[in-house]
């Protein structure tokens, strides 16, 4: 045992947390980031122009709160998404994670459950822990794939309180049919369970792959998140939100702390969505490098999952950390999730795609898989 844990288990810690290690990825200083799946690209000059104007209005302001229902970001948020939606079926949060906790702290808790389906978002366990609720989990096929039978089966067994349904999957980068939400929604009528859809991912989806959104109407126990860090490559100005009935935002409210959303975030993030169009010119760019690398892992002789995300979760390695370090050695970070014979890597840019190209190559070659 190491000397600061030491130190940490004579505090009172609570005792479902002793053991435990933070969350995140390792943070590494090497030329080629393909592990957090972060947007690649960074903000086109006029973008970036915006919001240091916007920031700079912002700050002759800051020795006032911010707009504590920050509306402008509501409204925006609302035009972006479409739909029919207006500002009361909008809330935003300080990433994504924070209105996943949110959501948890209103409608999870002690005597409380939630649900998932793993392998996806590792979040989601921490995020129960957290806020005293149970976690379970449910189970996918072999494929890492979910039925809509499956599914509700699992939820009917379990009666959870709140359920987890991540689309575009993270890692697998799957995207859920929605009659996986609908038979996943009935399912948990019994249990009145809130039901989170997390598309965190959907601007990566498929022309075609439907959004959750389209499923709101009627539902008030459902919600999807999204977030502004990977299409709007704003993972550094901490930005997410979720569309739902009214009432769920009015619930929200009773758990957010004060002025939560800050002047500089809201200015930031108004900013960005003013410019919408261009950021989402580089979505395009990284989904087809996402689709090169499915394709050229293909012809590798691997197994990549069909992906509707901006990253790819591939399979047919007999040794991942070897590959991960070769690939390391090289200057390029993949992720490893701890699935065997799997890694995940991060659709780049042109040259950074290449470059992880390249040296995989070079490593199957030598024998490395």
């Amino acid at each position: 045992m190491t000397e600061q844990l030491e130190r940490l288990n004579r505090l009172p810690l609570r005792d479902d947390l002793r053991g435990l290690t933070p969350y995140g990825a390792p943070q590494l200083d090497v030329p080629i980031l393909l592990n957090v799946n972060e947007n690649t690209h960074g903000l086109p000059d006029e973008v970036r122009k915006a919001i240091v104007a916007s920031v700079e209005r912002a700050v002759t302001g800051l020795n006032r709160y911010p707009d504590r229902e920050f509306t402008e970001l509501r409204e925006r948020l609302a035009a972006y998404l479409g739909h029919g939606l207006g500002t009361d079926n909008i809330w935003a949060g300080n990433g994504s994670n924070e209105v996943l906790q949110q959501i948890l702290q209103a409608f999870g808790g002690p005597g409380r459950t939630a649900m998932s389906f793993p392998p996806t978002y590792s979040m989601y366990p921490l995020l129960a822990s957290g806020t005293g609720t149970r976690y379970v989990t449910g189970v996918r096929s072999d494929d890492f794939t979910l039925t809509a039978e499956a599914a509700a089966e699992q939820v009917r067994q379990q009666a959870p309180n709140i359920i987890f349904l991540c689309t575009p999957n993270n890692p697998t980068g799957t995207a859920l049919g929605l009659d996986v939400v609908e038979a996943v929604y009935e399912a948990g009528a019994a249990s009145q369970a809130i039901v989170i859809v997390d598309e965190a991912y959907a601007e990566f989806f498929h022309a075609g792959t439907p959004s959750a959104l389209q499923l709101l109407p009627g539902r008030e126990r459902l919600i999807v998140s999204r977030t502004m860090s990977k299409a709007f490559a704003l993972a550094g100005a901490r930005v997410g939100y979720l569309a739902a009935a009214p009432e769920v935002t009015d619930a929200l409210r009773l758990v957010r702390l004060p002025y939560h959303l800050s002047a500089i975030t809201q200015a930031t993030a108004n900013a960005a969505l003013e410019h919408a169009d261009a950021l989402l010119a580089n979505v395009e760019a990284i989904k087809v490098q996402r689709d090169r690398i499915v394709a050229e892992l293909l012809t590798l002789g691997l197994t990549p999952a069909p992906s509707d995300a901006n990253f790819v979760f591939f399979g047919g390695l007999e040794n991942p950390r070897a590959v991960w370090e070769g690939l390391l050695e090289a200057g390029v970070l993949v992720r490893d999730v701890g699935i065997s014979g799997h890694l995940r890597v991060t659709a780049g840019t042109e040259p950074e795609t290449s470059a992880f190209l390249t040296r995989l190559r070079e490593l199957l070659a030598a024998g490395v898989r």
